[in-house]
Protein backbone atom coordinates (compact mmCIF):
# COMPACT_ATOMS: atom_id res chain seq x y z
CA UNK A 1 0.00 0.00 0.00
CA UNK A 2 1.03 3.58 -0.78
CA UNK A 3 1.57 5.57 2.49
CA UNK A 4 1.43 8.93 3.60
CA UNK A 5 3.37 9.13 7.41
CA UNK A 6 2.64 13.21 8.39
CA UNK A 7 5.02 13.36 11.76
CA UNK A 8 7.41 10.94 10.12
CA UNK A 9 10.47 11.93 11.28
CA UNK A 10 9.40 12.05 14.87
CA UNK A 11 9.48 9.59 17.73
CA UNK A 12 6.21 7.04 16.94
CA UNK A 13 6.46 7.97 13.80
CA UNK A 14 9.79 6.74 12.15
CA UNK A 15 9.35 3.70 14.01
CA UNK A 16 6.40 2.62 11.92
CA UNK A 17 8.19 4.14 8.85
CA UNK A 18 10.65 1.32 9.61
CA UNK A 19 8.04 -1.27 10.20
CA UNK A 20 6.05 -0.44 7.02
CA UNK A 21 8.86 -0.57 4.67
CA UNK A 22 10.13 -3.61 6.01
CA UNK A 23 6.43 -5.09 5.33
CA UNK A 24 6.83 -4.37 1.84
CA UNK A 25 4.64 -0.96 1.93
CA UNK A 26 5.71 1.97 -0.38
CA UNK A 27 6.37 5.26 2.04
CA UNK A 28 6.74 9.34 1.70
CA UNK A 29 7.19 11.06 4.86
CA UNK A 30 5.68 14.50 5.13
CA UNK A 31 6.84 16.57 8.28
CA UNK A 32 7.91 20.32 9.35
CA UNK A 33 11.09 19.32 10.77
CA UNK A 34 9.77 20.96 14.16
CA UNK A 35 9.93 18.30 16.25
CA UNK A 36 11.15 15.27 13.66
CA UNK A 37 14.82 14.71 12.85
CA UNK A 38 16.25 14.08 8.81
CA UNK A 39 18.25 11.47 10.33
CA UNK A 40 15.32 9.08 11.86
CA UNK A 41 13.98 8.86 8.41
CA UNK A 42 15.44 6.85 5.47
CA UNK A 43 17.32 9.16 2.39
CA UNK A 44 14.72 10.07 0.02
CA UNK A 45 11.45 9.49 1.63
CA UNK A 46 11.06 13.17 3.47
CA UNK A 47 9.40 15.66 1.78
CA UNK A 48 9.59 18.74 4.24
CA UNK A 49 6.20 20.54 4.10
CA UNK A 50 3.78 22.21 6.68
CA UNK A 51 -0.18 20.44 7.28
CA UNK A 52 -1.26 23.99 6.51
CA UNK A 53 0.12 24.35 3.12
CA UNK A 54 -2.48 22.74 1.54
CA UNK A 55 -1.57 23.13 -1.68
CA UNK A 56 1.75 21.80 -1.45
CA UNK A 57 -0.09 18.72 0.67
CA UNK A 58 -3.27 17.87 -2.14
CA UNK A 59 -0.06 17.78 -4.53
CA UNK A 60 2.01 15.06 -2.46
CA UNK A 61 -1.10 13.36 -1.81
CA UNK A 62 -2.12 13.01 -5.50
CA UNK A 63 1.58 12.80 -6.98
CA UNK A 64 2.17 9.69 -4.98
CA UNK A 65 -1.25 8.08 -5.67
CA UNK A 66 -1.23 7.63 -1.78
CA UNK A 67 -3.62 5.33 -0.59
CA UNK A 68 -3.76 5.65 3.09
CA UNK A 69 -2.23 8.21 5.65
CA UNK A 70 -0.66 7.71 9.46
CA UNK A 71 -1.05 11.03 11.38
CA UNK A 72 1.54 11.62 13.89
CA UNK A 73 2.26 15.34 13.48
CA UNK A 74 0.86 16.99 16.95
CA UNK A 75 2.08 18.83 19.93
CA UNK A 76 2.21 16.76 22.83
CA UNK A 77 2.96 18.52 25.74
CA UNK A 78 0.90 18.80 28.43
CA UNK A 79 2.75 21.50 30.23
CA UNK A 80 3.06 23.50 27.67
CA UNK A 81 -0.95 23.15 26.11
CA UNK A 82 -1.71 24.55 29.44
CA UNK A 83 0.25 28.13 28.51
CA UNK A 84 0.04 28.09 25.10
CA UNK A 85 -3.52 26.81 23.95
CA UNK A 86 -3.30 28.69 20.91
CA UNK A 87 -0.11 26.19 19.66
CA UNK A 88 -1.92 23.01 20.50
CA UNK A 89 -5.50 24.23 19.02
CA UNK A 90 -3.76 25.64 15.68
CA UNK A 91 -1.62 22.23 15.13
CA UNK A 92 -3.64 20.03 16.13
CA UNK A 93 -7.26 20.60 15.75
CA UNK A 94 -6.39 23.53 12.49
CA UNK A 95 -3.64 21.11 10.65
CA UNK A 96 -5.32 18.03 10.95
CA UNK A 97 -8.56 19.40 9.73
CA UNK A 98 -6.52 20.69 6.95
CA UNK A 99 -5.16 17.48 6.46
CA UNK A 100 -8.92 15.91 6.23
CA UNK A 101 -10.02 18.42 3.75
CA UNK A 102 -6.73 17.39 1.62
CA UNK A 103 -7.53 13.73 1.88
CA UNK A 104 -11.22 14.28 0.95
CA UNK A 105 -10.30 16.65 -1.93
CA UNK A 106 -8.25 14.12 -3.23
CA UNK A 107 -10.12 11.14 -2.87
CA UNK A 108 -7.84 9.34 -0.03
CA UNK A 109 -10.13 7.22 2.04
CA UNK A 110 -8.13 5.55 5.20
CA UNK A 111 -6.47 7.32 8.17
CA UNK A 112 -4.85 6.20 11.41
CA UNK A 113 -4.52 8.80 13.99
CA UNK A 114 -2.19 9.09 16.89
CA UNK A 115 -4.36 9.33 19.98
CA UNK A 116 -3.77 9.03 23.67
CA UNK A 117 -4.75 7.96 27.20
CA UNK A 118 -5.29 12.08 27.93
CA UNK A 119 -8.70 11.78 26.32
CA UNK A 120 -10.56 10.06 29.05
CA UNK A 121 -8.84 12.52 31.66
CA UNK A 122 -8.66 11.47 35.21
CA UNK A 123 -10.44 7.79 35.49
CA UNK A 124 -10.12 4.12 37.01
CA UNK A 125 -7.80 1.85 35.78
CA UNK A 126 -7.22 -0.04 33.36
CA UNK A 127 -8.85 2.19 30.90
CA UNK A 128 -11.10 0.70 28.22
CA UNK A 129 -12.60 2.33 24.85
CA UNK A 130 -15.75 2.67 26.74
CA UNK A 131 -14.79 4.69 29.65
CA UNK A 132 -16.23 8.71 29.51
CA UNK A 133 -13.73 11.06 28.12
CA UNK A 134 -13.62 14.24 29.86
CA UNK A 135 -9.45 15.37 29.57
CA UNK A 136 -8.06 17.76 31.92
CA UNK A 137 -5.78 19.71 29.43
CA UNK A 138 -5.44 21.04 25.96
CA UNK A 139 -3.46 18.46 24.71
CA UNK A 140 -6.19 16.17 25.67
CA UNK A 141 -8.99 17.97 24.60
CA UNK A 142 -7.10 19.03 20.96
CA UNK A 143 -7.23 15.28 20.12
CA UNK A 144 -10.40 14.35 21.59
CA UNK A 145 -12.04 17.05 19.31
CA UNK A 146 -10.42 16.03 16.30
CA UNK A 147 -11.55 12.14 17.47
CA UNK A 148 -15.01 13.85 16.84
CA UNK A 149 -13.77 15.23 13.58
CA UNK A 150 -13.15 11.87 12.36
CA UNK A 151 -16.02 10.15 13.28
CA UNK A 152 -17.88 12.97 11.44
CA UNK A 153 -15.69 13.36 8.29
CA UNK A 154 -16.19 8.90 8.23
CA UNK A 155 -20.18 9.17 8.10
CA UNK A 156 -19.89 12.25 5.97
CA UNK A 157 -17.43 11.58 3.34
CA UNK A 158 -17.14 7.60 3.24
CA UNK A 159 -13.83 7.77 4.97
CA UNK A 160 -11.94 4.80 6.62
CA UNK A 161 -10.43 5.93 10.19
CA UNK A 162 -8.45 4.13 13.08
CA UNK A 163 -7.94 5.81 16.51
CA UNK A 164 -4.93 4.09 18.26
CA UNK A 165 -4.77 5.85 21.95
CA UNK A 166 -1.15 5.48 23.20
CA UNK A 167 -0.48 5.09 26.78
CA UNK A 168 3.32 6.14 27.59
CA UNK A 169 5.67 5.44 24.04
CA UNK A 170 8.81 4.38 25.51
CA UNK A 171 11.75 2.27 23.82
CA UNK A 172 14.40 2.27 21.14
CA UNK A 173 14.57 0.56 17.91
CA UNK A 174 16.17 -3.33 17.96
CA UNK A 175 19.39 -2.16 16.01
CA UNK A 176 19.26 1.36 18.23
CA UNK A 177 20.06 3.03 15.19
CA UNK A 178 16.51 5.51 15.97
CA UNK A 179 15.34 6.22 19.06
CA UNK A 180 13.70 8.93 21.39
CA UNK A 181 15.31 12.38 21.22
CA UNK A 182 12.74 15.26 22.55
CA UNK A 183 13.77 18.87 23.28
CA UNK A 184 12.92 19.67 25.55
CA UNK A 185 12.76 16.26 26.89
CA UNK A 186 9.60 15.44 29.06
CA UNK A 187 9.67 11.31 29.17
CA UNK A 188 10.79 9.62 32.24
CA UNK A 189 12.93 6.73 30.55
CA UNK A 190 15.06 9.41 28.82
CA UNK A 191 15.96 11.32 31.51
CA UNK A 192 16.55 8.81 34.07
CA UNK A 193 18.95 7.58 31.25
CA UNK A 194 20.37 11.07 30.60
CA UNK A 195 21.35 11.08 34.47
CA UNK A 196 23.66 7.90 33.79
CA UNK A 197 24.95 9.42 31.05
CA UNK A 198 26.54 12.59 33.57
CA UNK A 199 24.05 14.59 30.96
CA UNK A 200 21.52 15.79 34.05
CA UNK A 201 22.52 15.50 38.17
CA UNK A 202 19.28 13.80 39.17
CA UNK A 203 16.42 12.19 38.67
CA UNK A 204 13.39 13.95 40.46
CA UNK A 205 10.17 12.08 41.94
CA UNK A 206 7.32 13.69 41.53
CA UNK A 207 5.45 12.44 44.55
CA UNK A 208 5.73 9.57 46.95
CA UNK A 209 2.59 9.86 49.05
CA UNK A 210 0.12 8.11 46.51
CA UNK A 211 -2.16 4.86 47.19
CA UNK A 212 0.60 2.85 45.50
CA UNK A 213 2.59 -0.04 46.87
CA UNK A 214 5.83 2.69 47.16
CA UNK A 215 4.21 5.82 46.88
CA UNK A 216 4.52 7.11 43.61
CA UNK A 217 2.93 6.91 40.47
CA UNK A 218 2.14 4.15 38.20
CA UNK A 219 2.41 4.29 34.51
CA UNK A 220 1.85 1.86 31.62
CA UNK A 221 4.65 1.88 29.54
CA UNK A 222 4.32 0.90 26.21
CA UNK A 223 6.86 -0.09 23.34
CA UNK A 224 7.42 1.89 20.15
CA UNK A 225 7.47 -1.36 18.11
CA UNK A 226 4.50 -3.09 19.57
CA UNK A 227 3.12 0.25 18.71
CA UNK A 228 4.34 0.60 14.96
CA UNK A 229 3.13 -3.33 15.12
CA UNK A 230 -0.58 -2.10 16.02
CA UNK A 231 -0.44 0.80 13.29
CA UNK A 232 0.02 -2.19 10.29
CA UNK A 233 -2.31 -4.73 12.24
CA UNK A 234 -4.78 -1.98 11.88
CA UNK A 235 -4.51 -1.20 8.15
CA UNK A 236 -6.85 -4.12 7.85
CA UNK A 237 -9.78 -3.38 9.75
CA UNK A 238 -10.70 -0.04 8.84
CA UNK A 239 -14.55 0.32 7.76
CA UNK A 240 -15.74 2.66 5.02
CA UNK A 241 -17.58 5.26 6.82
CA UNK A 242 -16.81 4.67 10.63
CA UNK A 243 -14.29 4.87 13.07
CA UNK A 244 -12.70 1.87 15.11
CA UNK A 245 -10.80 2.41 18.25
CA UNK A 246 -7.98 1.16 20.10
CA UNK A 247 -6.41 1.74 23.70
CA UNK A 248 -2.82 0.41 23.23
CA UNK A 249 -0.92 -0.67 26.38
CA UNK A 250 0.14 -3.76 28.08
CA UNK A 251 -2.12 -3.40 30.88
CA UNK A 252 0.87 -3.96 32.79
CA UNK A 253 1.38 -1.17 35.63
CA UNK A 254 5.16 -0.32 36.49
CA UNK A 255 6.15 2.51 39.28
CA UNK A 256 8.46 5.57 39.10
CA UNK A 257 10.71 4.19 41.34
CA UNK A 258 10.80 0.41 39.43
CA UNK A 259 11.58 2.33 36.49
CA UNK A 260 14.75 3.94 37.99
CA UNK A 261 15.67 0.59 39.57
CA UNK A 262 15.58 -1.06 36.64
CA UNK A 263 17.89 1.54 34.97
CA UNK A 264 20.33 0.93 37.30
CA UNK A 265 20.11 -2.33 36.69
CA UNK A 266 20.49 -2.15 33.03
CA UNK A 267 22.71 0.56 32.93
CA UNK A 268 24.95 -0.68 36.03
CA UNK A 269 25.70 2.97 37.13
CA UNK A 270 24.65 4.99 40.22
CA UNK A 271 21.19 7.04 39.06
CA UNK A 272 20.70 9.57 41.69
CA UNK A 273 17.02 10.15 42.94
CA UNK A 274 15.58 13.61 44.35
CA UNK A 275 12.01 13.33 45.88
CA UNK A 276 10.12 16.04 45.32
CA UNK A 277 6.14 17.43 45.75
CA UNK A 278 3.31 16.31 43.73
CA UNK A 279 2.76 17.52 40.22
CA UNK A 280 -1.48 19.05 40.04
CA UNK A 281 -2.82 16.69 37.75
CA UNK A 282 -0.81 13.70 37.98
CA UNK A 283 -3.31 10.54 38.72
CA UNK A 284 -1.71 7.94 40.78
CA UNK A 285 -2.26 4.89 38.31
CA UNK A 286 -2.46 5.20 34.52
CA UNK A 287 -2.80 2.09 32.72
CA UNK A 288 -4.66 0.45 29.40
CA UNK A 289 -6.83 -1.84 28.81
CA UNK A 290 -5.49 -3.97 25.57
CA UNK A 291 -8.26 -6.45 25.72
CA UNK A 292 -10.24 -4.83 22.51
CA UNK A 293 -7.09 -4.55 20.51
CA UNK A 294 -5.79 -7.96 21.19
CA UNK A 295 -9.57 -10.05 20.36
CA UNK A 296 -10.08 -7.75 17.39
CA UNK A 297 -6.73 -7.22 16.01
CA UNK A 298 -4.60 -9.86 17.67
CA UNK A 299 -2.42 -7.55 18.84
CA UNK A 300 -0.63 -8.07 22.22
CA UNK A 301 2.37 -5.97 23.62
CA UNK A 302 5.65 -8.01 23.17
CA UNK A 303 7.74 -6.16 25.64
CA UNK A 304 6.07 -6.13 29.16
CA UNK A 305 8.76 -6.48 30.79
CA UNK A 306 10.11 -2.98 31.98
CA UNK A 307 14.26 -4.33 32.02
CA UNK A 308 13.40 -5.30 28.20
CA UNK A 309 12.09 -2.14 27.36
CA UNK A 310 14.90 0.17 28.90
CA UNK A 311 17.72 -1.89 27.52
CA UNK A 312 17.00 -1.24 23.92
CA UNK A 313 16.75 2.58 24.96
CA UNK A 314 19.95 2.29 26.75
CA UNK A 315 21.42 0.78 23.73
CA UNK A 316 19.78 3.47 21.73
CA UNK A 317 21.08 6.72 24.33
CA UNK A 318 24.63 4.89 25.28
CA UNK A 319 25.25 5.19 21.56
CA UNK A 320 23.82 8.23 20.36
CA UNK A 321 24.41 10.58 23.68
CA UNK A 322 23.36 13.55 21.87
CA UNK A 323 20.66 12.20 20.10
CA UNK A 324 20.20 12.40 16.29
CA UNK A 325 23.18 15.04 16.07
CA UNK A 326 25.56 12.52 16.85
Amino acid sequence: MRILVVGGAGYVGSHCVRHLLRNGHEVKIYDNLSQGHTGAVPEGLLIEGDLHDTDKLKSVLKQNGIEAVFHFAARALVGESVARPDIYYRTNVTGTLDLLDSMVATGVRKIVFSSTCAVFGVVESPISEDLPKNPINPYGFTKLVIERALTDYAAAFGLEVAVLRYFNACGAADDATIGEDHDPESHLIPLVLQVALGQRPNIRIFGTDYPTPDGTCIRDYVHVDDLADAHLRVLNHTVPGRMVDYNLGTGVGVSVRQVIEAARRVTGLPIEAVEDARRPGDPARLMGNPAKAERELGWKAKFTDIEAVIRSAWAWHHAHPRGFAD
